[in-house]
């Protein structure tokens, strides 16, 4: 089915990089250099939008577009059908339409029939039409492809508001789910990325989920729907307002807010769940901890996404004592920083059992370290439960549960994991490392000859910029380069001569460089220049400067620009900026400036084998350093 175009459907920048097939930094080059390019008809300076009708006729006409892909077309239809506030509730009608055991059957009929067997799922003029559209497409690609397309464009439209766990840290947390385990509960669910990764098994596992957000659960039940998981999911506040109240799991995983103040700590003081302690006010995750273990069946399994403070306030001692004086906590393992959706701390998995009658109270609780393989943390948790005081493996340790049982009932991993100071093998690999390096360096070495000459005949940028043989342009002082879906070049990343590491949005004056432009740093004391390979957008702190290839070549221009700038540096406080203007260039022929760029190409090569090389020595000096200190090293034997 060929979905149609709406003249007053919009798209951003990022969505006609998809139509087109190319990065969002070639948008933003096309806007700045195509004065036909369709100007914003909506949005806002930093996030345009633009009418699809006229975006598609100039990508036609520049020969960029032959036909619009039917998905993204379907795409700007939902998106230009529903505000932002109600952009989540379209997508998860959608979705849960297209998981709808009867919609094929319903969709024969005309649309007010639809409307009238899909009440929950049609509230607009316009759900019908694109129930129908959805649909088609959903026949010829397949239902779970089609609502995780819906799924993951929304979560692209809004990934500051969508906290979803990652697929790597939810396939861990069902990866300790006991094989014997028919039913898993997720209190706050989200969008269901817990319990379809408990659900890989379809057929195995029933899920059962609440969310607090009634669209969230809605796309999250059709999620699992499509994927053949058998599943149950209500909206609500699982603490407030029990979705479940009778539900004994066989496993319990949950990632919970982080922090909330209003979690109902006056409603619930008295609350039977809390057979550990009332949870603090400020302690909405021990709260949550103890709804799972609530939900368990006696014996049952627990695993929660924790923040790092959790193991160690002041306030919640007491609840940890009593999880770890029952036997309910076995286990918390540290996950590196980002795990978590909620914050950017690495946070802890804390694995916890339901006591049962008769149990025995473990003597042990592990600590692990999760910053190695799935794998070996899996493993680690296997053999502690088959035998608790079994010797663990390193990067584990099965800490006495005496020693936990302190003032400070304290269950940071890392107080209790001494770290190797060498791993196996790491100071052979970083002396043949080291020496690799010191060879290449050998090879890299650069070669001049002395010859002494009049003075260069100089002309400054400025001067060769007004006569046209080259452009320069500064990019903005102030720009945000730590988040947004742009990747940025920032001055940190040309001094080191390193890959794109920043992060911006598709603000207004942003600069794009393209092969065979000059990037220089223009801030601080550091000189930096240097040529650059491929299309990228630039970070502020930088001067773009485009040499016609006619008259100049680039490596020749980055070269001088660089002793200019070390010039400048030398004379500048650390508050001011270079004026690239007044940087000097020689007036040599370009086959002489191609001679010198050939010198200055070999001069980046040593430069950089020299960093990494320096790299390495340190990394071996601290290996070896940390070693004998460690009595893991010891000195190699005389003769």
């Amino acid at each position: 089915m060929r979905v149609a175009t709406e003249d007053g459907a919009t798209v951003t920048a990022g969505d006609i990089a998809r139509l087109a097939g190319v990065g969002r930094a070639a948008v933003s080059n096309w806007r700045r250099r195509f004065g036909d390019f369709p100007e914003p008809v909506g949005g806002t300076a930093s996030s345009p939008l633009f009418s699809l009708a006229e975006v598609e006729a100039w990508l036609r006409a520049q020969g960029k577009l032959h036909e619009l892909p039917e998905d993204e077309l379907l795409w700007q239809q939902v998106r230009n059908s529903a505000d932002d506030l109600h952009l989540l509730s379209l997508v998860s009608r959608l979705a849960a339409a297209i998981a709808h055991r009867r919609l094929g059957s319903l969709l024969r009929g005309e649309d007010s029939e639809v409307a009238e067997a899909l009440p929950e799922l049609v509230v607009g003029t316009s759900d019908v039409p694109l129930i129908r559209a959805t649909a088609a497409l959903a026949e010829a690609r397949g239902p779970e492809e089609m609502v995780e397309f819906l799924y993951a464009r929304y979560a692209e439209a809004h990934s500051r508001r969508v906290q979803a766990i990652s697929p790597e840290v939810a396939r861990l947390m069902a990866a300790f789910v006991e094989p014997r385990a028919t039913e898993v509960f997720d209190p706050s669910c989200g969008h269901g990325g817990l319990l379809i990764a408990a659900g890989s098994d379809p057929g195995r596992i029933r899920a059962v989920g609440q969310e607090r957000d009634e669209a969230s659960a809605r796309l999250a039940g059709a999620r699992l729907a499509v994927r053949g998981i058998d599943a149950e999911v209500r909206p609500g506040d699982a603490l407030t307002g029990d979705g479940f109240p009778h539900l004994q799991a066989d496993a319990v995983l949950c990632s919970p807010p982080f922090s909330e103040r209003g979690w109902g700590y006056e409603e619930l003081a008295g609350d039977p769940r809390w057979q550990y302690g009332l949870p603090p006010r400020g302690e909405s995750e021990l709260a949550w901890v103890q709804h799972c273990l609530a939900h368990a069946r006696p014996g049952g399994q627990v695993v929660v996404l924790m923040p790092p403070a959790a193991a160690n306030r002041r306030s919640g001692r007491r609840v940890r004592s009593q999880l770890i004086r029952t036997g309910a906590l076995r286990a918390v393992v540290a996950l590196p920083s980002g795990a978590a959706p909620q914050s950017a701390m690495p946070p802890h998995l804390w694995l916890l059992r339901r006591p049962d009658s008769g149990d025995r109270i473990p003597s042990h609780v592990l600590m692990i370290d999760a910053t190695g393989s799935r794998e070996s943390v899996i493993s680690a948790w296997h053999s502690f439960v088959a035998d608790p005081q079994r010797e663990t493996a390193g990067g584990s340790r099965a800490v006495p549960v005496i020693d936990l049982l302190d003032d400070e009932v304290d269950l940071t991993p890392a107080r209790y994991l001494v770290r190797s100071a060498v791993s196996p093998g790491g100071v052979g690999r970083a002396r043949e490392e080291l020496l690799s390096l010191a060879a290449e360096l050998a090879g890299l070495a650069p070669s001049a000859v002395e010859s002494p000459h009049e003075p260069f005949s100089m002309a400054t940028l400025g001067e060769l910029a007004r006569a046209g043989s080259l452009q320069i342009v500064q990019t903005p002082m102030r720009m945000e380069t730590s988040g947004g879906e742009l990747t940025l070049l920032t001055a940190q990343d040309v001094l080191l001569g390193r890959s794109p590491t920043g992060r911006g949005g598709d603000e207004p004056g942003l600069v794009v460089a393209g092969p065979g432009d000059v990037v220089v740093s223009v801030a601080g004391r550091a000189p930096a220049a240097r040529v650059v390979e491929e299309e990228i957008t630039l970070g502020s702190h930088l001067a773009l400067v485009r040499p016609d290839p006619d008259f100049f070549d680039p490596y020749f221009v980055a070269g001088f620009l660089k002793v200019s700038a070390r010039q400048s540096a030398g004379s500048l406080s650390g508050a001011s900026r270079m004026d690239v203007r007044r940087a000097q260039l020689p007036r040599l022929s370009l086959a002489e400036q191609r001679r010198y760029g050939e010198v200055f190409r070999q001069l980046e090569r040593f430069e950089s084998a020299l960093r990494r090389a320096n790299e390495a020595g340190e990394l071996l000096g601290r290996l070896v350093l940390d070693g004998l200190a460690s009595g893991e090293l010891q000195p190699t034997p005389r003769g």
